[in-house]
């Protein structure tokens, strides 16, 4: 499959608005992994907001573009089930926000990861490009798919990615539950260079710098072939089944 992205589909997404639920929905892209292998007849699906993803782009905000900060409306309620919190998402039309209490615990996630020397030559290096989005055609199977990707970072010698955990002594199980392989080869594919992870662990605030070895890499691409085999098979332009009779097949 060939085709041509033009600098104005790029510049478009560039706005989260249209990456997410605009132009780009015409576009595959790592989230999609999971859905397509897991559960495919949610493929397609918006999902709503959740406590994780918005805390997630508060801290992807303060970090790559700080300036955007005060877009974020922000309750002072101690939980979801109070009046001051329902009230607040009334008046303001929200269907979630986030509390004060978790816009200060990622505030000092911030703080935390600026404040290492390191981090903070990476993360502010002069010749960065932030939030840069680039779409390109992926994958052996059927021809691939158009695969889009939106870095943090394209750094001189990276693709840096930005992550939260639960325990950072565990990250390296985090790269194969949660995808992270797969994003690696899609970014290394889209952006030309590997993929670097700097972490931080929500509870202990410890910080973790990860790459990916070539057996993730490997990983990851056996991922994408996998779920362009699904997406081909289901919602292609040539699909030879319909969803509604996938079902799971394994002798256990």
């Amino acid at each position: 499959m060939e085709s041509k992205v033009t600098k104005k589909v790029l510049n478009l997404l560039k706005i989260d608005e249209e990456y997410y639920g605009g132009i780009g929905r015409q576009f595959l892209s790592n989230s999609d992994i999971g859905t397509l292998l897991r559960n495919p007849a949610m493929f397609g699906v918006p999902q709503g907001d959740n406590k994780a993803f918005l805390m997630g782009r508060y801290f992807h905000c303060k970090m790559l573009e700080p300036e955007k900060v005060g877009d974020y409306l922000i309750v002072d309620a101690s939980s979801r089930n109070t009046k001051i919190y329902k009230e607040f998402c009334a008046e303001n039309k929200l269907p979630f926000a986030m509390l004060k209490g978790e816009q200060e615990d990622v505030d000092r996630w911030c703080d935390t990861m600026l404040s290492n020397f390191d981090f903070y030559e990476m993360i502010q290096d002069k010749a960065n490009k932030y939030e840069e989005p680039n779409v390109k055609n992926i994958g052996e199977h059927n021809g691939g798919a158009l695969w889009k990707g939106k870095a943090d970072i394209v750094h001189k010698d990276y693709v840096i990615d930005l992550k939260t955990c639960g325990d950072i002594t565990k990250f390296h199980n985090s790269i194969y539950n949660y995808n992270y392989d797969s994003q690696g080869y899609i970014y290394r594919e889209l952006f030309g260079k590997p993929i670097l992870f700097l972490v931080i662990d929500k509870s202990t605030n410890v910080l973790g710098r990860f790459e990916l070895s070539d057996e993730s890499y490997d990983r990851g691409k056996h991922k994408v072939e996998q779920a362009l085999e699904v997406y081909h098979k289901y919602f292609g332009e040539k699909k030879t089944k319909d969803i509604k009779s996938y079902y799971i097949n394994k002798v256990v």
